[in-house]
């Protein structure tokens, strides 16, 4: 990767357009939104959340300046000045986080990773903004096969230090590329969307926004009648069990990628410190004061894939904020009290060696859920990122056991 893939420092930050108008909503690649923004234009403006953050964004920006400071020494390739100033940014609103990602984007696509390197044709993508019933501006893509009719829909709900413009980019035109149409967002605080960074300050609203987004896509008039299926890595495997509690009769199946059912061990911190955080939590709930151990490390086998991790600019990537570290918890431990009320049919996919979420707890979900149609893949020695961090070997072989677990229930719905 050359250093002539980085713009020019100069034009690496814009000022950004105003922001889109709440009203007027359009529709685009299957996705109803206030205003379609070009990709190089990108913003949003402070909002309530915004104005009530600029006090912690002085007293937080010089921490995560240093925190961030050390990124580029694994950017492999890139220009110094221009790894710098991406460094140096405050990710803290998405105005920040999307003008990094704009520079930085073709030099993610270019990394040596398989995800990036298969080749696939005839995919349309779509990326868009809109402003829903929270007043949230949410950035949504799609993935649409162009040269075939669509089988179903996969509606993806990303994991907690991740975003759905980094490895699913890879996952999702495979998918694609075989006839799904795929659809994502970045939830409020991660990625894109507006919020302030890796902030969850009530898990169910963020279900709430998941549930929204999805359902619109849904009643669109050229999806109508085609199976739909929830598609949860990590965190994200918590949602959509989420919002199948909510929509118990709405979706076809799930796809559930070493699920966050319960929070392993090693990563939860001992329960004196938990109940100190809890009450810590209700005063500084932004705060950022949990211990957190290297999740990449823990997460990636592979060395190199988990040096590729620092190439998710926009990722959050810091220790995490309070409240967002114990709506976590209450989550997991909500899931593990209803794993029988879980109905749909479903494929659960998960490292034997993951030491992030428990794979135990994925053989609790198999055997306890109602669900009479479901199917348990375990990887041997595998960790947590079955489908970015393992062997070439291994990743295309989860893809392909997911890809075939799709085909199956879609010919089962069609006939």
């Amino acid at each position: 990767m050359s250093s002539s893939a980085s713009p020019p420092p100069s034009t690496a930050f814009r000022s950004p357009p105003p922001r889109a108008a709440r009203g007027d909503s359009l529709t685009r690649g299957g996705f109803p939104c206030r205003q379609k923004h070009n990709n190089k234009n990108k913003t949003e403006g402070e909002g309530e959340e915004g104005r009530e953050e600029k006090g912690i964004n002085g007293r937080v920006a010089a921490a995560a300046s240093v925190a961030l400071s050390a990124v580029p020494m694994g950017w492999e390739g890139v220009d110094e000045r221009f790894a710098r100033m991406v460094a140096e940014a405050n990710l803290d609103q998405a105005p920040e986080r999307r003008r990094v990602r704009d520079a930085f984007r073709d030099i993610q696509l270019g990394i040596d990773h398989c995800l990036f390197k298969a080749q696939y044709s005839g995919i349309k993508m779509e990326e868009s903004y809109e402003v829903n019933s929270r007043g949230l501006e949410i950035f949504t893509k799609s993935w649409l096969p162009e040269n075939c009719k669509i089988k179903g829909l996969v509606c993806f709900c990303h994991g907690y230090g991740d975003t759905c413009t980094f490895f699913f980019e890879g996952i999702s035109k495979k998918l694609a590329s075989v006839g799904y149409g795929v659809f994502a967002m970045d939830y409020p605080g991660f990625g894109l969307s507006e919020g302030l960074h890796g902030y969850i300050p009530s898990f169910d609203s963020l279900v709430d926004d998941v549930i929204e987004c999805f359902s619109k896509i849904k009643e669109n008039p050229d999806y109508q009648g085609l199976p739909s299926f929830l598609f949860g890595q990590s965190m994200g495997g918590a949602v959509a069990l989420k919002v199948h509690f909510k929509q118990p009769h709405s979706w076809d199946g799930a796809i559930l990628v070493a699920p966050m059912c319960k929070m392993a061990d090693d990563v939860v911190p001992p329960w004196p410190v938990q109940q100190i955080l809890i009450c810590i939590a209700k005063i500084l709930p932004r705060e950022k004061l949990v211990p957190q151990k290297d999740l990449a490390e823990m997460a990636f086998k592979d060395i190199k894939k988990r040096e590729q991790c620092l190439y998710n600019v926009i990722a959050y990537k810091d220790k995490p904020r309070l409240r967002t570290a114990v709506e976590m918890l209450r989550t997991t431990q909500e899931i593990e009290r209803r794993l029988e009320e879980i109905s749909l049919p479903l494929i659960i996919l998960h490292g034997e060696a993951d030491i992030v979420t428990d794979p135990s707890v994925s053989k609790a979900l198999y055997e306890k859920t109602s669900s009479l149609d479901k199917k348990l893949r375990l990887y041997k020695d595998a960790y947590h990122s079955i489908l970015e961090g393992e062997s070439d070997e291994m990743i295309f072989k989860v893809l392909d056991d997911i890809i075939s677990w799709l085909e199956e229930h879609c010919c089962r719905r069609a006939n």
